[in-house]
């Protein structure tokens, strides 16, 4: 599985829209890899190629991208249900791609966005956090192979098989724990949100995640309930899988491919295991599980960009 990158004057869109110079590149990178020598919490083993991922994710604000890079690595400490044991190997891994299929899709829309579909394949849920890791996984993969930047993230969730008992698995906290995850620490600007093959019970997850999204998430999630049709003016009916119409072929060989991705980068996710942040070197006060999650049970609104 390779992803397509965009093509050069689809390039040119997307570095305007991410406010990217080239000829600044350089020194923006250098600026950041400074910074990040003057913080001992922090650990060293990161390539360029994922600090330019940060920076373009982040539209090219020095600021933000160190608060996403702070991030990163605090969350791999503060989260070792999402970020310990991540050996793709490991039976508890490859059960998630038995039981979902969440694949990035190959190609790119006319506007340079990634697409993702999320679709259960009607077995019951292992470890929810399993399949957040998996789901973490697959980020980490492409902020190494984005090679020269996207125009955001759109979601693609099929709700066909969704049950009440593999909701009821999916606990607020998990899902709290996961969004300041995505949103703090990893480089994502969501664009679209659409939900396919709709059923009652749609509406009862809608209502359960929007509590997390502020007010311009919530408008950007699209419910599909009269069919596709719909869904082709927003993604390219012949970039989908030929389950939506399309001529990517069957999402479970897409998500087979992404599998064996992930395998061929168990040597790397193994290294990574001890690539997280040092509180007890950080500068400034150290963050705890409070600071980053709160102790009130309340749930704070997330900006996603």
């Amino acid at each position: 599985m390779t992803l397509v990158q965009p093509t050069p004057e689809m390039s040119l869109r997307i570095q305007k829209d991410l406010n990217e110079e080239p000829s600044k590149n350089e020194e923006s990178l250098q600026h950041i890899k400074d910074w990040m020598e003057k913080q001992p919490h922090l650990p060293q083993m990161i390539d360029d190629q994922r600090l330019m991922t940060f920076l373009r994710g982040c539209k090219f604000s020095l600021e933000k991208t160190k608060r996403k890079l702070d991030m990163y690595y605090t969350m791999r400490t503060a989260l070792p249900e999402f970020f310990a044991n991540r050996d793709p190997t490991r039976p508890e891994i490859q059960q998630v791609f038995k039981d979902i299929n969440m694949p990035p899709l190959p190609g790119l829309t006319p506007e340079g966005r990634r697409v993702a579909v999320m679709r259960a394949n009607g077995n019951e849920l292992g470890t929810v956090s399993e399949d957040f890791k998996v789901a973490l996984m697959i980020g980490d993969i492409r902020l190494k192979e984005e090679e020269v930047g996207v125009a955001g993230d759109v979601y693609i969730l099929d709700a066909t098989v969704a049950t009440a008992s593999q909701f009821s698995k999916v606990t607020p906290l998990l899902i709290k724990k996961f969004l300041v995850c995505v949103q703090e620490a990893y480089p994502v600007k969501l664009k679209e949100v659409h939900v396919v093959n709709v059923s009652p019970l749609v509406d009862s997850i809608v209502t359960f995640v929007k509590p997390f999204l502020k007010e311009k998430i919530r408008e950007r999630i699209h419910i599909h309930s009269d069919g596709l049709e719909s869904l082709y003016k927003f993604v390219p009916k012949e970039m989908l899988p030929q389950e939506y119409g399309g001529n990517a072929g069957p999402i479970s060989e897409i998500n087979e491919q992404w599998r064996k991705k992930l395998e061929s980068y168990r040597e790397w996710f193994l290294e990574q295991e001890s690539v997280k942040a040092d509180e007890s070197k950080r500068q400034e006060k150290s963050r705890s599980y409070d600071d980053l999650f709160g102790v009130d049970g309340s749930f704070r609104k997330l900006t996603i960009d």
